[in-house]
Protein backbone atom coordinates (compact mmCIF):
# COMPACT_ATOMS: atom_id res chain seq x y z
CA UNK A 1 0.00 0.00 0.00
CA UNK A 2 1.21 3.44 -0.69
CA UNK A 3 0.68 7.27 -1.50
CA UNK A 4 1.78 8.09 -5.25
CA UNK A 5 2.32 11.56 -6.11
CA UNK A 6 2.16 12.34 -10.06
CA UNK A 7 4.77 15.35 -11.10
CA UNK A 8 4.03 16.65 -14.40
CA UNK A 9 7.89 17.87 -14.42
CA UNK A 10 10.93 17.02 -12.91
CA UNK A 11 11.52 20.10 -11.57
CA UNK A 12 11.30 21.78 -8.02
CA UNK A 13 8.88 24.43 -9.27
CA UNK A 14 5.69 23.65 -7.74
CA UNK A 15 7.35 21.99 -4.52
CA UNK A 16 7.88 24.31 -1.59
CA UNK A 17 8.88 24.68 2.41
CA UNK A 18 6.75 26.07 4.18
CA UNK A 19 6.47 26.73 8.06
CA UNK A 20 3.25 26.32 10.05
CA UNK A 21 2.84 27.81 13.46
CA UNK A 22 -1.19 26.07 12.83
CA UNK A 23 0.31 22.92 11.85
CA UNK A 24 2.56 23.02 14.70
CA UNK A 25 -0.14 24.16 17.40
CA UNK A 26 -2.17 21.14 15.93
CA UNK A 27 0.73 18.49 16.63
CA UNK A 28 1.22 19.76 20.07
CA UNK A 29 -2.72 19.01 20.64
CA UNK A 30 -1.94 15.91 19.64
CA UNK A 31 0.75 14.93 21.65
CA UNK A 32 -1.26 16.05 24.53
CA UNK A 33 -3.60 13.19 23.82
CA UNK A 34 -1.15 10.47 22.82
CA UNK A 35 1.77 11.80 25.44
CA UNK A 36 3.27 8.43 25.59
CA UNK A 37 4.01 8.05 21.95
CA UNK A 38 5.94 11.01 21.75
CA UNK A 39 8.45 11.34 24.77
CA UNK A 40 10.68 13.79 23.15
CA UNK A 41 7.86 16.17 23.65
CA UNK A 42 7.20 14.98 27.33
CA UNK A 43 8.11 18.61 28.44
CA UNK A 44 6.01 20.24 26.29
CA UNK A 45 3.29 18.24 27.58
CA UNK A 46 4.09 18.83 31.43
CA UNK A 47 4.15 22.98 30.60
CA UNK A 48 1.04 22.98 28.94
CA UNK A 49 -0.56 21.18 31.78
CA UNK A 50 0.85 24.11 33.67
CA UNK A 51 -0.27 26.82 31.61
CA UNK A 52 -3.64 26.21 30.03
CA UNK A 53 -6.49 25.67 32.58
CA UNK A 54 -8.85 22.39 33.28
CA UNK A 55 -11.40 24.04 30.23
CA UNK A 56 -9.01 24.53 27.80
CA UNK A 57 -7.44 21.09 28.58
CA UNK A 58 -11.07 19.26 28.59
CA UNK A 59 -12.05 21.00 25.17
CA UNK A 60 -8.39 19.94 24.03
CA UNK A 61 -9.54 16.41 24.58
CA UNK A 62 -12.71 16.56 23.65
CA UNK A 63 -11.82 17.76 19.84
CA UNK A 64 -8.76 15.41 19.67
CA UNK A 65 -9.78 13.25 16.57
CA UNK A 66 -9.46 16.79 14.69
CA UNK A 67 -5.92 16.67 15.35
CA UNK A 68 -5.56 13.01 15.21
CA UNK A 69 -3.59 10.55 12.86
CA UNK A 70 -5.92 11.59 9.81
CA UNK A 71 -6.11 15.26 11.13
CA UNK A 72 -8.42 17.72 9.28
CA UNK A 73 -7.00 18.93 6.18
CA UNK A 74 -7.45 22.81 7.19
CA UNK A 75 -5.35 22.84 9.86
CA UNK A 76 -2.57 22.48 7.56
CA UNK A 77 -1.56 25.29 5.06
CA UNK A 78 -4.34 25.54 2.66
CA UNK A 79 -2.13 27.68 0.05
CA UNK A 80 1.04 28.01 -0.77
CA UNK A 81 2.54 31.68 0.20
CA UNK A 82 4.81 33.81 2.14
CA UNK A 83 5.43 32.99 5.74
CA UNK A 84 1.85 33.39 7.86
CA UNK A 85 1.41 33.67 11.56
CA UNK A 86 -1.10 31.80 13.28
CA UNK A 87 -3.81 34.46 13.10
CA UNK A 88 -3.10 34.72 9.33
CA UNK A 89 -3.62 30.90 9.25
CA UNK A 90 -6.76 30.66 11.50
CA UNK A 91 -8.13 33.67 9.09
CA UNK A 92 -7.82 31.46 6.05
CA UNK A 93 -9.92 28.45 7.82
CA UNK A 94 -13.16 31.12 9.18
CA UNK A 95 -12.45 32.06 5.31
CA UNK A 96 -12.80 28.36 3.43
CA UNK A 97 -16.36 27.53 2.31
CA UNK A 98 -18.29 26.09 4.57
CA UNK A 99 -18.92 22.79 2.55
CA UNK A 100 -15.10 22.33 2.02
CA UNK A 101 -15.11 23.00 6.37
CA UNK A 102 -17.64 20.28 6.62
CA UNK A 103 -16.17 17.57 4.28
CA UNK A 104 -12.75 17.86 5.93
CA UNK A 105 -13.83 17.59 9.42
CA UNK A 106 -15.90 14.69 8.64
CA UNK A 107 -12.73 13.11 6.76
CA UNK A 108 -10.88 13.82 10.17
CA UNK A 109 -13.35 11.89 12.21
CA UNK A 110 -14.06 9.42 10.06
CA UNK A 111 -10.22 8.70 10.30
CA UNK A 112 -9.76 7.74 6.30
CA UNK A 113 -8.77 9.42 3.61
CA UNK A 114 -12.00 9.81 1.65
CA UNK A 115 -11.93 12.24 -0.84
CA UNK A 116 -15.54 11.97 -2.57
CA UNK A 117 -17.86 12.90 1.17
CA UNK A 118 -20.71 15.29 0.41
CA UNK A 119 -20.22 19.15 1.23
CA UNK A 120 -23.23 17.61 4.09
CA UNK A 121 -23.64 15.61 6.83
CA UNK A 122 -26.20 12.94 6.59
CA UNK A 123 -27.97 10.31 8.67
CA UNK A 124 -25.67 7.71 7.24
CA UNK A 125 -22.25 9.29 8.38
CA UNK A 126 -23.40 10.17 11.63
CA UNK A 127 -24.17 6.36 12.30
CA UNK A 128 -20.72 5.54 10.83
CA UNK A 129 -19.15 7.90 13.50
CA UNK A 130 -21.61 6.26 16.23
CA UNK A 131 -19.90 2.59 15.33
CA UNK A 132 -16.48 4.35 15.94
CA UNK A 133 -16.85 6.36 18.85
CA UNK A 134 -19.73 8.32 20.90
CA UNK A 135 -17.71 11.18 21.00
CA UNK A 136 -17.12 11.38 17.44
CA UNK A 137 -21.08 11.19 16.81
CA UNK A 138 -21.19 13.75 19.48
CA UNK A 139 -18.65 16.04 17.39
CA UNK A 140 -20.48 15.36 14.04
CA UNK A 141 -23.99 16.25 15.31
CA UNK A 142 -22.73 19.69 16.49
CA UNK A 143 -21.32 20.07 13.21
CA UNK A 144 -24.59 19.10 11.53
CA UNK A 145 -26.49 21.29 13.82
CA UNK A 146 -24.63 24.42 12.97
CA UNK A 147 -21.44 24.45 10.87
CA UNK A 148 -20.60 27.78 11.01
CA UNK A 149 -20.71 28.13 15.00
CA UNK A 150 -19.01 24.95 15.31
CA UNK A 151 -16.37 26.69 13.09
CA UNK A 152 -16.33 29.85 15.10
CA UNK A 153 -16.24 28.01 18.36
CA UNK A 154 -13.27 25.91 16.95
CA UNK A 155 -11.22 28.89 16.46
CA UNK A 156 -12.13 30.81 19.40
CA UNK A 157 -10.26 27.35 21.04
CA UNK A 158 -7.21 27.54 19.07
CA UNK A 159 -6.26 30.80 19.45
CA UNK A 160 -7.08 30.83 23.16
CA UNK A 161 -5.25 27.46 23.61
CA UNK A 162 -2.47 29.08 21.75
CA UNK A 163 -2.52 31.98 23.54
CA UNK A 164 -1.77 29.79 26.95
CA UNK A 165 0.19 27.18 25.88
CA UNK A 166 1.85 27.20 22.46
CA UNK A 167 2.80 31.30 21.72
CA UNK A 168 5.96 30.85 23.83
CA UNK A 169 6.75 27.97 22.96
CA UNK A 170 6.57 28.82 19.16
CA UNK A 171 9.89 31.17 19.14
CA UNK A 172 12.16 28.19 20.08
CA UNK A 173 11.12 25.83 17.27
CA UNK A 174 11.51 28.08 14.87
CA UNK A 175 15.26 28.23 13.95
CA UNK A 176 15.31 23.94 14.03
CA UNK A 177 12.25 24.40 11.29
CA UNK A 178 14.61 27.98 9.60
CA UNK A 179 17.78 25.44 9.28
CA UNK A 180 15.92 22.79 7.90
CA UNK A 181 13.91 24.44 5.18
CA UNK A 182 17.34 26.11 4.37
CA UNK A 183 18.58 22.18 3.75
CA UNK A 184 15.23 21.13 1.79
CA UNK A 185 15.40 23.97 -0.20
CA UNK A 186 19.10 23.18 -1.52
CA UNK A 187 17.91 19.89 -2.01
CA UNK A 188 15.13 21.15 -4.42
CA UNK A 189 17.74 23.19 -5.98
CA UNK A 190 19.87 20.62 -6.34
CA UNK A 191 17.47 17.23 -7.23
CA UNK A 192 14.50 18.79 -8.10
CA UNK A 193 11.27 16.54 -7.06
CA UNK A 194 13.86 13.96 -6.88
CA UNK A 195 14.52 15.55 -3.42
CA UNK A 196 11.16 14.17 -2.15
CA UNK A 197 12.44 10.49 -2.74
CA UNK A 198 14.76 11.30 0.10
CA UNK A 199 11.88 10.74 2.57
CA UNK A 200 12.34 7.42 4.80
CA UNK A 201 10.23 4.77 2.78
CA UNK A 202 9.73 6.67 -0.20
CA UNK A 203 10.95 6.30 -4.18
CA UNK A 204 10.80 7.72 -7.12
CA UNK A 205 10.70 6.27 -10.78
CA UNK A 206 10.11 7.25 -14.25
CA UNK A 207 12.46 9.10 -16.36
CA UNK A 208 15.01 11.47 -15.31
CA UNK A 209 13.08 14.12 -17.66
CA UNK A 210 9.53 13.71 -17.63
CA UNK A 211 6.76 12.39 -15.63
CA UNK A 212 7.87 11.74 -12.44
CA UNK A 213 6.56 9.57 -9.77
CA UNK A 214 7.37 9.43 -6.18
CA UNK A 215 5.52 6.63 -3.77
CA UNK A 216 5.46 6.95 -0.15
CA UNK A 217 5.42 3.99 2.00
CA UNK A 218 1.56 4.10 4.19
CA UNK A 219 -1.04 1.71 5.54
CA UNK A 220 -3.62 3.33 2.38
CA UNK A 221 -3.79 2.96 -0.82
CA UNK A 222 -4.04 6.65 -2.59
CA UNK A 223 -2.60 8.88 -5.53
CA UNK A 224 -2.37 12.67 -5.93
CA UNK A 225 -0.65 14.87 -9.21
CA UNK A 226 1.40 17.95 -8.25
CA UNK A 227 1.77 20.57 -10.80
CA UNK A 228 1.82 24.61 -11.18
CA UNK A 229 -1.71 24.96 -10.23
CA UNK A 230 -1.50 22.47 -7.32
CA UNK A 231 1.74 22.64 -5.42
CA UNK A 232 3.26 20.52 -2.68
CA UNK A 233 4.20 22.48 0.41
CA UNK A 234 6.77 20.43 2.51
CA UNK A 235 6.08 21.35 6.56
CA UNK A 236 8.76 20.67 9.08
CA UNK A 237 7.24 20.23 12.23
CA UNK A 238 9.23 19.25 15.86
CA UNK A 239 6.52 17.60 17.79
CA UNK A 240 4.71 16.33 15.11
CA UNK A 241 7.48 13.17 15.16
CA UNK A 242 7.09 9.99 14.53
CA UNK A 243 4.37 10.87 12.35
CA UNK A 244 4.67 11.45 8.56
CA UNK A 245 1.26 12.81 7.30
CA UNK A 246 0.30 13.18 3.43
CA UNK A 247 -2.58 15.40 3.04
CA UNK A 248 -4.34 15.23 -0.39
CA UNK A 249 -7.64 17.00 -0.55
CA UNK A 250 -8.55 17.45 -4.03
CA UNK A 251 -8.96 21.54 -4.54
CA UNK A 252 -5.58 22.19 -2.09
CA UNK A 253 -2.16 21.67 -2.23
CA UNK A 254 -0.43 18.23 -1.64
CA UNK A 255 0.96 18.56 2.06
CA UNK A 256 3.34 16.60 3.96
CA UNK A 257 4.12 17.08 7.41
CA UNK A 258 7.58 15.50 8.71
CA UNK A 259 9.94 15.99 11.19
CA UNK A 260 13.43 17.36 10.43
CA UNK A 261 15.72 14.86 12.45
CA UNK A 262 13.19 11.81 11.43
CA UNK A 263 15.19 8.62 11.37
CA UNK A 264 14.54 5.98 8.76
CA UNK A 265 11.90 3.93 9.65
CA UNK A 266 11.19 0.34 8.14
CA UNK A 267 8.84 0.17 5.66
CA UNK A 268 5.54 -1.63 5.84
CA UNK A 269 7.14 -4.65 3.45
CA UNK A 270 9.90 -4.77 5.60
CA UNK A 271 8.10 -5.61 8.87
CA UNK A 272 5.60 -7.96 6.94
CA UNK A 273 9.07 -10.08 5.91
CA UNK A 274 10.31 -10.24 9.12
CA UNK A 275 7.14 -11.25 10.65
CA UNK A 276 6.40 -14.01 8.27
CA UNK A 277 10.39 -14.96 7.73
CA UNK A 278 9.58 -15.31 12.14
CA UNK A 279 6.38 -17.24 11.55
CA UNK A 280 8.29 -20.76 10.83
CA UNK A 281 9.01 -22.89 13.37
CA UNK A 282 12.52 -24.13 11.59
CA UNK A 283 13.57 -20.50 11.15
CA UNK A 284 12.76 -20.07 14.73
CA UNK A 285 14.72 -22.87 15.41
CA UNK A 286 17.83 -21.36 13.17
CA UNK A 287 17.74 -18.37 14.88
CA UNK A 288 18.02 -20.11 17.94
CA UNK A 289 20.97 -21.69 16.64
CA UNK A 290 22.91 -18.19 15.69
CA UNK A 291 21.97 -15.99 18.16
CA UNK A 292 25.23 -16.10 20.42
CA UNK A 293 27.78 -17.30 17.98
CA UNK A 294 28.44 -17.45 13.86
CA UNK A 295 27.81 -20.64 12.66
CA UNK A 296 28.28 -22.12 9.01
CA UNK A 297 25.54 -23.76 6.80
CA UNK A 298 26.52 -27.21 7.31
CA UNK A 299 26.71 -27.10 11.20
CA UNK A 300 23.38 -25.72 11.41
CA UNK A 301 22.26 -28.47 9.23
CA UNK A 302 24.08 -31.12 11.42
CA UNK A 303 22.35 -29.64 14.86
CA UNK A 304 18.66 -29.44 13.01
CA UNK A 305 19.21 -32.69 11.28
CA UNK A 306 18.56 -31.33 7.64
CA UNK A 307 20.57 -31.33 4.29
CA UNK A 308 22.39 -28.08 3.64
CA UNK A 309 20.12 -26.91 0.95
CA UNK A 310 16.86 -26.80 3.47
CA UNK A 311 19.10 -24.98 5.86
CA UNK A 312 20.67 -22.38 2.81
CA UNK A 313 17.10 -22.07 1.81
CA UNK A 314 15.51 -21.04 5.19
CA UNK A 315 18.72 -18.68 5.88
CA UNK A 316 17.84 -17.29 2.36
CA UNK A 317 14.73 -16.32 3.61
CA UNK A 318 16.03 -14.75 6.97
CA UNK A 319 19.06 -12.72 5.03
CA UNK A 320 15.54 -11.17 2.81
CA UNK A 321 14.23 -10.16 5.96
CA UNK A 322 17.27 -8.67 7.18
CA UNK A 323 17.28 -10.92 10.24
CA UNK A 324 20.61 -12.24 9.86
CA UNK A 325 24.41 -11.14 9.34
CA UNK A 326 26.82 -12.72 7.32
CA UNK A 327 30.28 -12.94 7.73
CA UNK A 328 33.03 -15.06 4.96
CA UNK A 329 36.02 -16.92 6.34
CA UNK A 330 37.67 -18.17 3.66
CA UNK A 331 35.17 -20.50 1.68
CA UNK A 332 33.36 -20.34 4.47
CA UNK A 333 30.04 -18.56 5.52
CA UNK A 334 28.86 -17.73 8.78
CA UNK A 335 25.58 -16.35 9.97
CA UNK A 336 24.57 -15.31 12.81
CA UNK A 337 21.15 -13.59 13.77
CA UNK A 338 20.81 -9.47 14.16
CA UNK A 339 19.42 -9.69 17.43
CA UNK A 340 19.08 -6.38 17.48
CA UNK A 341 16.92 -6.50 14.27
CA UNK A 342 14.14 -9.31 16.03
CA UNK A 343 14.31 -6.69 19.56
CA UNK A 344 13.58 -3.53 17.40
CA UNK A 345 10.34 -5.50 15.18
CA UNK A 346 7.53 -4.55 17.92
CA UNK A 347 8.67 -1.02 17.91
CA UNK A 348 9.37 -1.11 13.94
CA UNK A 349 6.27 -2.58 13.46
CA UNK A 350 4.04 0.57 16.09
CA UNK A 351 6.25 3.07 13.98
CA UNK A 352 5.06 2.02 10.59
CA UNK A 353 1.04 1.74 12.28
CA UNK A 354 1.40 5.36 13.60
CA UNK A 355 2.72 6.38 10.50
Amino acid sequence: MAVTLFLDSPGAGPITVQQSPLAELCACLHVLDEPGHHPASAGWVARAHRDADGGLLATAAAWAPLWGPFRARYLLPLSAGPRRTLAAELRAVAELPIGDFVAMTVQALIGKNETELAPRLGDDTLHRLRLISTSRMEIGARLRADPEAFRAELLGFLAAFAAAAFDAEWPALRPALDRDGALRDRDLRNKGAQALADYPTAAATGPASGPLRIVFDKLYNATARVHAGRPCLLVPTVHGRPHFVIKHYPGYPVVIQYSPDEAATPSLETARRRLAALQDPTRLRLCYAILRNPVATAELATQLGMTAPQVSRHLRRLREAELVHTHRRGSVVYYQLDAAAVERLGPDLLSVLYR
